[in-house]
């Protein structure tokens, strides 16, 4: 640390407690960028530095997994806030501005907040008093390039999707029972005892025509229907389960899927849905 952030410190700061804010937008980002989080962890060697001894720096990581487009959710950004309204802290330290706010208006919210309460902040590049006219315009400038930088990544990625959905290349999410063939189509899930359940569950509502009769008839032969972990580390394993009339409606609107020598068509039908398997009509066949 050089001598002008030393310089920028001063008694009535050490009497205040440091906060250390540690984020990551996502549970992903957790789980694989642990370097980032270790480089976080280690700016708190800077608060002590500066003259913090370890017990009064207060580490705040609860917002891991979390994006910072908007402080909503973020419990732990709410209660840095809320402790330097209170005048109880003397800095706040955060490896980039990101890592805080990628929102303008909880970036200059919280630099209002320090300017009035005498509150340093300090990231991976300097350290800065929000009462000084320089330093305030920095971190303001700093603030507005993060949340440019999240409307770039957004674009960036949305660009990337809809190129992909225009060269028919964009892979959704299947209904259960379906999965991508290696060369990118949808195909019906290899397992027999999910194509067993999916069959099952059509034959009972045709017999049934309600979601309820379905799950009544799962019950009663105590069946249980797959379903795909859509997130988490288990994302895509295969799980059974009870059927659930919120699951049987779920799969009984799904759009037209035309695999192999069968497709099955879903239609609502007045305040209920009905189903039907009708026959898979020739690519060269303009009834399809």
């Amino acid at each position: 640390m050089n001598g002008i952030g030393h310089e920028k410190v001063n008694a009535s700061h050490l009497k205040r407690d440091a906060y250390l804010y540690i984020r990551q937008s996502t549970l992903r980002q957790v789980f694989e960028n642990t370097e980032s989080r270790l480089r976080q962890y280690d700016l708190r060697q800077r608060a002590l530095a500066l003259g913090w001894p370890a017990e009064r720096i207060i580490i705040i990581d609860s917002d891991l997994g979390q994006s910072a487009a908007t402080a909503a959710d973020r419990e732990g950004f709410q209660r840095l806030v809320a402790d330097v309204s209170l005048e109880k802290a003397g800095i706040v330290l955060g490896l980039e501005v990101s890592r805080l706010a990628r929102n303008s208006t909880d970036w200059h919210r919280l630099l209002e907040i320090c300017a009035l309460t005498d509150t340093l902040i300090l990231d991976e590049d300097g350290l800065y008093d929000p009462r000084h006219f320089n330093d305030r315009l920095l971190l303001g400038l700093k603030g507005a390039m993060s949340e440019a930088e999240l409307h770039v990544i957004r674009a960036r990625l949305q660009g990337g999707i809809l190129n992909k959905a225009r060269r028919g290349e964009l892979q959704c999410p299947l209904p259960v029972g379906l999965v991508y063939s290696a060369e990118g189509r949808p195909i019906l899930d290899p397992d027999k005892q999910v194509q067993d359940s999916i069959r099952f569950l059509f034959d009972a509502f045709r017999r049934g025509g309600s979601a309820c009769a379905v799950v009544n008839a799962f019950r009663q032969k105590r069946l249980l229907f797959p379903r795909r972990l859509t997130r988490g580390p288990n994302k895509g394993e295969l799980v059974w389960a009870e059927l659930d009339t919120a699951g049987c409606c779920t799969s009984c609107t799904t759009r037209v899927t035309r695999v192999h020598s069968f497709s099955v068509e879903i239609v609502p039908a007045l305040s209920r849905t009905a189903a039907r398997l009708t026959p898979s009509c020739p690519e060269s066949s303009g009834s399809c």
